[in-house]
């Protein structure tokens, strides 16, 4: 039959292998949940997963190959599946499998193949499978480390003694035996110790009665707490003595459904023996409270009472509790949690004489029933420590502490979940109260009702704007969940230590804020609508890497950024700001200065270069080239027929030989008429005083009829006359000036390639121009004059026949 299986397996996985989907829903911290996704075969994940959740899922079969390569994974989680069939090698590859669930699955029977390699397991679940045994051969005997196992369902029927073999103890036993039928005794009597026992024991399996006593005599330890689920406890409660009997001190029942007699008889079973605490959760009341069959019996020893969400069948025909002082007289906590219950008579509290905690939550308590319950503050409870009425419909805070206010040793008061608006002005409070829980009320605003002795503070989840009251001892105050803008002021709090105050509309904190708790450790601000400035994102930052003497003990991804937009949702921690965003002023100050600096250099250098007189120059040449009355208006503006452009360092040959000989007048050389004086424009004699040199350069070559450059070695180490030269060459090119407006005179030897190259106009010049040299031979002299007075007559005769 199992080559059957496997073969059938191995085909299954065969035919299936190419059509199995992938899941990439892993977290970063390598948990993979592909719950809820309807995969019918296991999915392919990344072999670096550490937990696989494949539950609520459609998976009949995990075939011998579906897990491997899996050896990191610790948590496997298969439960809620069709799964029917495994191959025996399926879990082989999962050495490092610390937790593995096949609860509710269709497993018939249960191989210990898929367990002899799972030797570092602590956690075992099997419940829910309709298998009626665990096996013919031991399952567990491998798993020496296991800590945690359920197993058992409604088709689980014997239990041998080998079944539990190598299991040797266990923190926590889980086992649903409804329908148990063949109980081997001791099968569960060698694991321990033994931590925590739940036994589901509904249907026929109570009415075997020696079967019943064997199983739970087998867990029942003094230090080992037992939870018996699913009872009807209106039968014998003989398996029960077993139980008493090995001196059993903690007992929970779930799911329990009872009578009047039930109780009694349980009581006069647990006679005068150790119980310490009886816990009831999810009650069902079948009588009408008639125990007082019971009230001879003794229980001094139990300690604690804890009934929730308790359910009495008949609630109008249920007697007084006032003749089960036989029982309440000595437990010293009691509660009765979720249960309906609006009063308790004064009389009855009364009979709770040792009473030191007392939890009403979760009830239909009222002011009025309240003042009944506490006998309208008398202080009968004398002893009470510990009070918890939350959950209920009080109205009135300063009824509360009034009625609590003769609580001589009341420690903790617990008054959260109702219904309180306001708070007065002043309260009475008793002297020894530490602990205050008001969260989840409706308060808007607080008031010195509150008393200076607290030590911890719970205002969660009101509508508090703001916190200002001092209260010297307080060392836990937790504000989350309300409307407040900024942090209480820390002077206020001197002992502080632990701040709450998530999810309000805090902007922002700083350092200092901080510093004004002079005892703060631990601080939970996150949930909030920060505004990331630069100076919050660094003090964050800072504190997060334990740069600051506060924890912030929720973690850097609590702290989200609202604004600016742009880093909504960003977490402050990892966000990054520029120093233009940062150090906006220092940013616009320095670029400032820097722009200034760079200005006044570039200006400098513009003026070194004289690029506003180049500008100037072609901005007085670009408006005359566009005037249509420029020729008119440069004839009305003539008044030199030539401006010398020359060296300072040959003034005196200018002022000597070419003054002289051009504007004296002259004795008839053997022209036909005899030569005009010229007038010439010499910068030292006629340049206007007072102005710009550079206009008047200009406006002295506008009013001259041509330019006669002097050039020499001096000539060309000038600035000036290169500037000359430069607008000249502008006027060169004009075609209304003239081809001819300059005319050069070389005073000594200069070829063009003994001109510096930053004098390319006076390059281009002398390749395209002809000049003039000054002989050194005295008898060429004449003729070199005539040459140069026949070059400006030429340009004269030109205008005039124009």
């Amino acid at each position: 039959m199992e080559l059957l299986t496997n073969l059938y397996l191995l085909l299954s996985f065969a035919m299936c292998r190419g059509q199995r989907s992938s899941c990439d829903r892993c977290d970063p911290r390598l948990a993979c949940d592909c719950s809820h996704a309807g995969y019918t075969l296991v999915p392919t994940v990344t072999d670096r997963a550490l937990t696989l959740d494949l539950s609520f899922n459609d998976i009949a079969v995990v075939t011998g190959g579906d897990l491997t390569g899996h050896e990191k994974l610790r948590i496997l989680i298969l439960h809620r599946n069709r799964l029917s069939e495994i191959h025996p090698s399926a879990f082989d590859s999962l050495w490092s499998l610390e937790q593995l669930d096949l609860s509710d699955n269709q497993l018939t029977a249960i191989n210990r193949r898929w367990f002899s390699k799972l030797g570092a397991l602590q956690e075992l679940n099997l419940l829910h499978n309709p298998y009626s045994c665990l096996g013919s051969r031991p399952v567990l005997q491998r798993l020496r480390r296991l800590k945690r196992l359920m197993f058992g369902g409604p088709a689980l029927e014997e239990l041998r003694r080998r079944d539990l073999s190598g299991v040797s103890q266990l923190e926590e036993l889980t086992v649903q035996a409804n329908n148990l039928r063949r109980y081997e005794s001791g099968a569960l009597a060698d694991v321990w110790p033994l931590g925590r026992v739940t036994l589901s024991l509904h249907g026929p399996f109570l009415t075997n009665i020696a079967l019943a006593s064997d199983v739970i005599g087998d867990v029942s330890y003094p230090e080992t707490p037992i939870i018996l689920k699913d009872l009807h406890l209106n039968q014998s409660v003989q398996p029960f003595r077993e139980m008493v009997r090995r001196r059993v001190r903690r007992i929970t029942f779930c799911n329990l459904s009872v009578s009047d007699k039930g109780i009694v008889d349980f009581l006069e079973a647990v006679d005068g023996e150790p119980i310490t605490s009886l816990f009831m959760d999810g009650v069902t009341l079948i009588g009408e409270g008639r125990w007082e069959k019971a009230r001879l019996t003794d229980h001094k020893n139990i300690d604690e009472f804890f009934l929730r969400n308790v359910v009495v069948l008949n609630v109008f025909q249920f007697s007084s509790l006032l003749q089960l002082g036989f029982l309440l007289q000595y437990p010293r906590k009691v509660s009765i949690i979720n249960s309906q219950v609006f009063v308790m008579p004064c009389a009855t509290t009364h009979l709770l004489l040792n009473l030191q905690y007392l939890d009403l939550s979760d009830n239909l308590l009222t002011d009025l029933t309240l003042t009944e319950t506490l006998c309208n503050g008398d202080g009968t409870l004398k002893d009470l420590r510990v009070l918890n009425v939350s959950g209920n419909a009080l109205k009135s805070l300063s009824t509360v502490s009034r009625l609590v206010t003769n609580l001589s040793k009341l420690t903790h008061l617990d008054v959260s979940r109702n219904g309180f608006i306001s708070m007065p002005g002043g309260c009475s409070w008793p002297s020894t109260l530490r602990y205050l829980n008001i969260s989840w009320a409706k308060l808007t605003t607080i008031s010195p009702c509150l008393p200076e002795t607290l030590e911890v503070l719970d205002l969660s989840n009101n509508d508090l704007k703001a916190f200002f009251l001092i209260l010297p001892s307080l060392r836990e105050l937790h504000l989350s969940g309300n409307k407040i803008l900024s942090l209480p002021p820390g002077w206020m709090f001197p002992n502080l230590q632990t701040l709450t105050i998530q999810s309000n509309t805090l902007n922002m904190f700083t350092r200092s804020d901080l510093q004004a708790y002079r005892r703060l450790q631990d601080l939970w601000a996150g949930q909030n609508k920060f505004v990331c400035s630069c100076d919050f994102v660094y003090f964050l930052q800072s504190a997060i890497k334990g740069g600051e003497d506060v924890h912030l003990s929720d973690g850097e991804d609590a702290y989200v950024c609202d604004s600016p937009l742009y880093l909504r949702g960003e977490p402050a921690g990892r966000v990054r700001l520029s120093v233009v965003v940062c150090r906006r002023v220092l940013f616009v100050s320095v670029s400032c200065v820097v722009a200034l600096i760079i200005g006044i250099l570039v200006c400098v250098l513009l003026w070194r270069l004289h690029a506003f007189w180049y500008l100037r120059m072609m901005w007085a040449w670009l408006k005359a080239k566009r005037s249509s009355r420029r020729r008119q208006r440069r004839e009305e503006l003539l008044s030199y027929d030539a401006f010398v452009s020359y060296s300072e360092r040959d003034a005196s040959w200018v002022e000597n030989f070419l003054v002289p000989e051009l504007e004296e007048p002259r004795e008839n050389d053997g022209d036909s008429l005899n030569p005009r004086p010229l007038t010439l424009c010499l910068h030292k004699r006629d340049f206007l005083p007072g102005h710009w040199i550079v206009d008047n350069i200009m406006s002295a070559m506008e009013r001259s009829r041509r330019t006669v450059f002097i050039l020499s070695e001096n000539f060309v180490q000038s600035e000036w006359c290169r500037y000359e030269l430069d607008f000249s060459h502008f006027q060169l090119f004009d075609g209304e000036t003239g081809s001819n407006a300059a005319i050069l005179i070389l005073l000594e030897p200069l070829s063009k390639d003994d001109i510096p190259k930053r004098f390319c106009k006076l390059r281009k010049l002398m390749s395209s121009t002809t000049y003039l040299e000054w002989p050194r031979e005295e008898e060429r002299s004449g003729e070199f004059w005539r040459k140069v007075r026949n070059a400006l007559r030429d340009e004269e005769e030109e205008e005039e026949e124009g």
